[in-house]
């Protein structure tokens, strides 16, 4: 389609299909002049006597002339429909079988070749569309050549993706490769496929050049080079394009951490497992009679604590850092004077309420990504607006024609970073390393031109805060399609392309595409990752790019080489066919110096990510993060060659087993990549409706490993079917959610969904580039951040209960590494801990007020290990903190949220509450009464004397360590003045009221007489 054509609404369970242009009335998008030609879709044409084009005189089956002059020239000559061979009509070049014909030769037609055509074709040959190029090295066209065909194949054979009325026979057909290069696979799939944007011209011409040589072929002359030396991408090993040393190296690698960091952290932690151990034995062994509830109830918060310490603390045992060579990349896949052979990437921007996510920080995300260094014609933008917001749709319109002069003013001057609010508010000195005397003026005139911008934005904000009674109403006069946001057809508008989508200079820009996918009463949507997966399904039939971006409408991209760096991990010839996705660290804009409330997370982001990227990788945390989308399909990673195992005779059964024979199937060592492909298994067994949905064109793209479309179709077929893949029922008795996309059945599904691909077999890595690649917005007040704990605890008891519970889930292929396993099963019950760690915070407070303690008087030699196993615990926050660069005060604020959000927003996540009101009570009474059995226990140290200090001092230090823990939570819950919930302020006042009561009971300021028993002694006093 082309840019700017206009809106495309339309429901595939209703059949209706709209194209809604800026000023003219709906209209239907098939209302098209003319047949249709039933290969390519494309107008069947007419003929130089403005006749209509008939390409057989006997049944009159629709076929255009290019489709029937290929047929004669490369085909079998005949009929689709009838089988009777074309005759050679006026205009057309003779073919071979032409002489016996009995027709009038039309000689001044033999050879005259349409100029414009010839120019095309010669302009096409320096524009090589490599998503094109590769789709026809995988494939080969076989136009009139259907299942009806006597031609033998002995490839596997696929499953008909369309039945019924949507199967409809084409003449034309385009057998797809596996993707691992098993040769080409025969195929019934006769809807056609769609490709975007259209095929270049030239691009069958492209094509016929290198027919000839087959894939097979090229994989066979690769292999006797490479000999046993498998796993590198037989692309980079084209002897046609030279690759030099440096070009041949890895693109990255990883950085150990110096054993002088590392080594004594790990002893560190296995000193203090060994005195944790010690520890709770010595409690166990050691009851107190006179407080044996509070002994029981501490001893099951300790030991709980330490399973808790242990998930958390051995995936860190193996902390990595990594590098990246962007310039080994570029010698690589940008040879100078050729066309770029970068992988293509979809980008995803997701949004919902426009009114919670201003337009102006989506645009500002939108305007990051189009500009990103990368090339053009490989990036592609798509917004889903899962609210079906006029004002999301209107503000993007916008966005769009801002980008035609902000995209070449960041790429003319290189500046960082390319989203103009954020680069504008910078305060530092934005003259650095600027040498050209136009900076200065084009950087005034565009900062007036992005301010203009700004209030044509609050403008459609201000006038989207009154919703007209009859519905918001487009400028053509037609109706918004989603006025009524739980039910609305699905929308499609390409805003950047191809075709019209260039900036003041001229240059192309890349694609940007508006997608609300089909909401209907009735259907389950599953909120954002349902949005997912509908993007996936559409970027799939339109661009099909082999890697894709997520990144949250407030998160920019703040380092315009972050493709690059994640491409360096992907594209890496060597490890990158095994990693599923590249995960970047979340960076934060906006938030205080002090971050009070641990906002930046940087304990996990720096410290634990590092540790999982030592194993298996780091868990996929929802934004930032660039995926293989065959990953995402859920194919299983490459196998690479096993090692044989022991072959022994049957005499001596204790050294291994007698190995047995097993009939290879036939082809299976093709390719050098594994004996049998998992995707030919899954092509020959599995029921591509079951798995993928109906969609021929969406099914065809998961086949292409690659990426790329297939060079044929016209923008009104391939809009319908993009409009097909997001209707509400697509995925109605599919695996969509359960094995393909991003995993449903929890709010956390990024979760989930990175957890099933580890579980498959595949890593991720963790890539930290000096400059941060992506930066976002954080909460900046309690109530929000405790909000957004609170999700995160849900969303982790939903999975602990769930199927794909880590401590249940993912053993039968042994494919998920232990220490990768516990940092999930980690991930899941942490919100548990909140039981305990409430009880645990309470105790304090109950020894102070009753003068019981939790445990008896102990020895010298048993206060060792309470001064060994404190010593452990700061020794190894201090050793973590020196090989990961985390500051003291980033990891002391991150111990006192562990202890707010535990004993706030995790308690009522384990036991579903969601009034966020009711997060403020638990801490504030754990405030209120340490508080006050600090106060109580020392009055009544003072009034008994010397020797009630010595007990006093323990039960005093845990009290003050909950104080401690909790002071950022009372200073964030003062500071709120007149906002202070008055739920929150009853409940201080009644807890307040109870332990005065206790007080008056306790009554410390009377002396306790402790002397001996008068009855028992006779004395009379």
């Amino acid at each position: 389609m082309e840019a700017s054509a206009g809106l495309v609404a339309g429901s595939h369970n209703r059949n209706e299909l709209v194209l809604i242009r800026g000023h003219e009335e709906p209209k239907p998008l098939r209302a098209l002049s003319g047949q249709v030609c039933e290969i390519c879709g494309d107008e069947v044409g007419r003929t130089v006597d403005g006749d209509l084009f008939v390409a057989c005189n006997e049944c009159g089956f629709p076929v255009c002339r290019p489709c029937y002059e290929y047929e004669r020239r490369e085909g079998t000559q005949n009929c689709p429909q009838c089988k009777t061979r074309y005759k050679r009509l006026k205009g057309s070049p003779r073919v071979a079988g032409d002489d016996d014909e009995e027709d009038i030769d039309d000689l001044e037609h033999e050879f005259n070749i349409d100029d414009d055509k010839q120019q095309q074709l010669v302009q096409a040959g320096g524009m090589q569309n490599s998503q094109i190029t590769e789709a026809m090295l995988h494939g080969k066209m076989s136009y009139g050549r259907g299942p009806d065909d006597g031609e033998g194949n002995n490839t596997p054979q696929i499953p008909q993706i369309i039945t019924g009325s949507r199967s409809v026979p084409v003449s034309g057909e385009f057998p797809i490769t596996n993707g691992y290069g098993h040769g080409d696979l025969s195929s019934s799939l006769h809807k056609r496929v769609h490709p975007y944007p259209v095929s270049e011209p030239g691009a069958f011409a492209k094509w016929d050049e290198k027919k000839e040589v087959s894939w097979k072929e090229r994989m066979d002359d690769w292999k006797s080079k490479q000999g046993i030396l498998g796993g590198a991408d037989p692309d980079d090993m084209d002897a046609d394009v030279p690759l030099n040393d440096e070009a041949r190296q890895p693109l990255s690698r990883k950085v150990s951490i110096a054993s002088s960091k590392v080594n004594p952290y790990r002893m560190v932690i296995v000193v203090r497992l060994v005195v944790l151990a010690f520890f709770l034995r010595y409690r166990i062994l050691h009851p107190v009679p006179d407080a044996i509830g509070l002994w029981l109830v501490s001893i099951i918060c300790e030991i709980w604590f330490a399973i808790s310490w242990i998930l958390d603390q051995f995936p860190k045992w193996f902390p990595i850092d990594r590098e990246t060579y962007l310039d080994r990349l570029s010698l690589r896949y940008e040879p100078e004077g050729e066309p770029s052979l970068l992988s293509a990437v979809d980008l995803f921007v997701s949004t919902v309420d426009p009114l919670k996510e201003p337009p102006l920080v989506t645009a500002n995300t939108v305007l990051s990504i189009l500009a990103v260094d990368y090339p053009v014609d490989k990036v592609s933008c798509y917004v889903s607006d899962d609210g079906a917001s006029m004002l999301t749709f209107e503000a993007l319109s916008e966005t769009a024609e801002f980008a035609r002069k902000w995209v070449p003013f960041c790429k003319k001057f290189g500046i960082e970073p390319r989203a103009p609010e954020f680069y504008f508010s910078l305060k530092v000195d934005y003259l650095k390393d600027k040498v050209q005397p136009a900076f200065v003026q084009e950087r005034r005139a565009m900062k007036r031109e992005y301010e203009e911008f700004k209030v044509r934005i609050n403008a459609l904000v201000a006038k989207a805060m009154k919703v007209p009674a009859e519905g918001w109403i487009m400028k053509d006069g037609t109706p918004w399609p989603g006025n009524n946001t739980r039910d609305h057809p699905g929308m499609i508008q390409v805003f950047l392309g191809h075709s019209g989508g260039h900036d003041t200079e001229g240059n192309e820009l890349p694609r940007l595409v508006y997608v609300s996918r089909e909401k209907r009463p009735g259907f389950q949507h599953h909120k954002k990752a349902g949005a997912m997966n509908a993007l996936i399904r559409v970027s799939a039939v339109l661009t099909n790019a082999p890697f894709m971006l997520n990144l949250d409408c407030d998160h920019y991209i703040n380092n315009s080489k972050a493709i690059r760096e994640a491409m360096c991990f992907l594209m890496d010839p060597q490890v990158g066919r095994k990693v599923c996705y590249v995960q970047f660290p979340q960076r934060f804009d906006g938030i205080d110096a002090h971050d009070r409330y641990a906002n930046r997370n940087t304990v996990f982001f720096d410290i634990n990510m590092k540790g999982l990227d030592g194993i298996q990788g780091p868990v996929y945390v929802g934004t930032g993060c660039v995926f293989r989308r065959q990953a995402l399909y859920g194919y299983n990673p490459p196998k690479g060659p096993k090692r044989p195992k022991m072959v022994t005779c049957d005499c001596c059964p204790c050294f291994g087993r007698k190995k047995r024979k097993h009939a290879m199937p036939e082809g299976a060592g093709d390719v050098g990549m594994v004996d049998s492909s998992d995707k030919e298994m899954l092509m020959s067994q599995m029921n591509f409706e079951k798995r993928f949905g109906q969609s021929a064109a969406f099914v065809t793209s998961t086949l292409m490993e690659e990426g790329g479309v297939p060079p044929s179709s016209s923008p009104a077929a391939l809009l319908k079917e993009a409009i097909h893949v997001i209707s509400c029922g697509y995925e109605d008795k599919t695996d969509w959610g359960l094995e393909l996309g991003w995993i449903y059945g929890s709010i956390t599904e990024d979760i989930l969904t990175g957890f099933k691909m580890h579980c498959r077999g595949w890593r991720s890595v963790y890539c930290m580039p000096k400059r941060a690649a992506f930066k976002g917005s954080a909460p900046i007040n309690l109530s929000d951040r405790l909000n957004q704990v609170l999700r995160w605890a849900l969303g982790s008891v939903e999975i602990f209960f769930s199927r794909h519970s880590p401590l249940l889930y993912g053993y039968k292929n042994g494919n998920l590494k232990w220490l990768e396993r516990f940092a999930y099963i980690n991930t899941t019950i942490y919100p548990f801990t909140s039981l305990p760690l409430l009880a645990y915070c309470t105790l304090p407070a109950v020894c102070l007020l009753t003068g019981k303690f939790i445990m008896p008087s102990i020895s010298t030699f048993a206060s060792l290990f309470f001064i060994a196993l404190f010593m452990s615990i700061f020794a190894t926050g201090i050793l973590e903190m020196r090989w990961s660069g985390v500051s003291i005060e980033e990891w002391w604020r991150n111990e006192q949220f562990w202890v707010i959000g535990g004993v706030s927003a995790h308690l009522f996540a384990v036991l579903y509450a969601f009034k966020w009101t009711t997060l403020l009570i638990p801490p504030t009474t754990l405030l209120i009464i340490n508080i006050i059995g600090v106060v109580a226990g020392i009055s009544d140290a003072i009034n008994n004397g010397y020797q009630s200090w010595g007990p006093l001092f323990g039960k005093l230090f845990f009290a003050f360590w909950v104080i401690v823990h909790l002071y950022p939570f009372l200073k964030g819950l003062m500071g709120r003045q007149n906002r202070t919930p008055t739920i929150v302020v009853i409940w201080s006042v009644l807890l307040a009221s109870i332990f005065s009561l206790l007080w008056v009971r306790i009554d410390p300021f009377i002396v306790r007489t402790k002397g001996p028993d008068v009855k028992q002694c006779g004395i009379n006093c």
